[in-house]
């Protein structure tokens, strides 16, 4: 346990060593040798303590230029060919500011590449914050706004359709708060797994049962995922069409969003592919590119369709010819039947020659490996901002004119425009252990803001709290968790 600086939080009550823990709303009144609700504070002999340790994150460098203490009279590098180390201090073990009206637990002052910076650290506790999780998949696995469960209890729904992915928005302030007790418990329960890179399984309302853990492939009624599509039908035949041409006929690739069929499709016109008289179902939309084939399910190309040959509405016996090569294929490759027509031009399944094959095996190729994404999203534009600044509104001006630099737990975040501080983060480039919960219920995450010192003084921060880095490292550098930099993010420099 970390005692020295959480020691100032809370208080004392009565004569038996009870504290009263001010690190958030609830406000647990805490036994000695007890924990409070969350787990993340204790009552270690009369003092309030931090149950997990600070984390520091530390990378090599090349010798010259990175990261010194910022401390008067500390020594600069003085040169030479041994690579150094950089420290990053986290927020995550760090503590809260709650209630709010205190500075950050660490301010702490370095100097990146020969200028004066400032990182400030807390723990926030987010009421507002949500997960956006995106599925490599081309199931259908539930309805736009359809309900997503937990236990049966909904934390969230169905959102809109992106290109080989399906996605969930997760959590928020209305089912953390605005729903039923279980329903905030469960909500924040789910979101704390995910964010942990645990698994979840989930449901969906008349759709699908999901096991979704972050990078790991989801987990479809039962039956894992492989591949996230190349691209949709139309896509598909946009870049394979050379490589079938003089190999089939004809190429119908099916998919629940946009269907292609090569020789109607403008890939197949410059390839000079004649008409085959082969009319698929559905609504027709440019050349070549058909909607609504099918209705969604978890057949071939997100369709409900198992029988591929049940796509095609009419064969024109003007058009067509007796031995025409036909390949179906959904939009992975996963799925796929060669046939010829017969005498009387009627679909024939066939031994789908070798280069019929390598084609169908080269859409496979190109998809990538079918993955779930969990992005933490979180509104930091509250009271923890206090924190940082006595003049809150100055902090997040500049933090929408780029000149700080957001992270949770060293992770780069991505700045929603508009009023506030939106932030979303992968939850993959977040270091284990780094989120936590209060039982209000509200996720705890780790947030970090990095500027020039100059500018920090001039937002009216808490300059006299500040203190360098290398003391920071002295005081917790026996009991803080020591971790590599992750080599995918970006070092945190304004």
């Amino acid at each position: 346990m970390i005692t020295d600086r959480t020691a100032i939080f809370g208080a004392r009550e009565g004569n038996e060593g009870i504290v009263r823990c001010d690190a958030c709303p609830v406000l647990c009144r805490i036994r000695p040798g007890r924990a409070g609700a969350c787990s993340r504070y204790a009552n270690q002999d009369g003092a309030l303590v931090r149950t997990d340790p600070l984390v520091l994150m530390t990378r090599t460098v090349e010798a010259g230029g990175g990261t010194v203490p910022f401390l008067e009279g500390a020594e600069d590098w003085a040169g030479g060919l041994a690579p150094r180390s950089e420290t990053f201090v986290t927020a995550i073990g760090a503590g809260t500011t709650y209630p709010d009206y205190k500075p950050a637990p660490f301010i702490v002052g370095s100097r990146h590449a020969g200028v004066d910076t400032v990182t400030v650290v807390t723990e926030g506790i987010f009421s507002y914050c949500g997960l956006k999780v995106k599925i490599d998949t081309d199931r259908h696995l539930g309805a736009e706004t359809a309900a997503v469960r937990v236990d049966g209890e909904q934390i969230g729904h169905v959102t809109t359709a992106e290109y080989g992915s399906q996605m969930l928005s997760l959590g928020g302030v209305r089912h953390l708060t605005g729903g039923s007790k279980r329903e905030g418990n469960v909500t924040c329960a789910a979101m704390l797994k995910l964010c942990g890179k645990q698994a979840v399984e989930v449901s969906v309302d008349g759709g699908a049962k999901l096991v979704l853990q972050a990078g790991a492939a989801p987990i479809v009624n039962g039956v894992p995922e492989q591949r996230m599509r190349v691209g949709c039908g139309s896509a598909a035949i946009g870049i394979f069409a050379q490589q079938w041409h003089g190999h089939v006929d004809e190429v119908i690739v099916v998919d629940d969003h946009i269907t292609g069929v090569l020789s109607e499709h403008q890939a197949g016109k410059c390839l000079d592919v004649p008409p085959t008289g082969i009319r698929v179902r559905g609504r027709r939309s440019t050349p070549g590119r058909y909607f609504q084939v099918a209705h969604p399910g978890t057949g071939w190309g997100g369709t409900d369709i198992t029988d591929p040959l049940s796509i095609i509405e009419s064969i024109d016996p003007k058009t067509a010819w007796p031995g025409l090569r036909l390949l179906l294929t959904s939009t992975t490759g996963e799925d796929f039947l060669y046939v010829e027509l017969d005498e009387t031009l009627h679909p024939v399944p066939a031994q789908a020659p070798p280069a019929v094959v390598r084609t169908v095996e080269r859409i496979g190729e190109n998809c990538e490996p079918a993955l779930t994404s969990v992005l933490f999203m979180a509104g930091a534009g509250g009271s923890l901002r206090a924190g940082v600044t006595e003049n809150p509104v100055l902090l997040t001006r500049e933090v929408q004119r780029s000149l700080v630099r957001v992270t949770i737990g060293g992770a780069p975040c991505t700045l929603w425009p508009g009023g506030g501080i939106t932030i979303m983060a992968d939850v993959l480039r977040v270091p284990d252990g780094a989120f936590g919960y209060v039982p209000t219920p509200a996720l705890v995450a780790p947030i970090e803001f990095t500027l020039r010192a100059d500018l920090y003084a001039r937002l009216g921060g808490h300059v006299d709290h500040a203190v360098p880095l290398e003391r920071v490292l002295a005081d917790y550098g026996d009991t803080a968790r020591q971790e590599a930099w992750l080599a995918q993010n970006p070092w945190p420099a304004p």
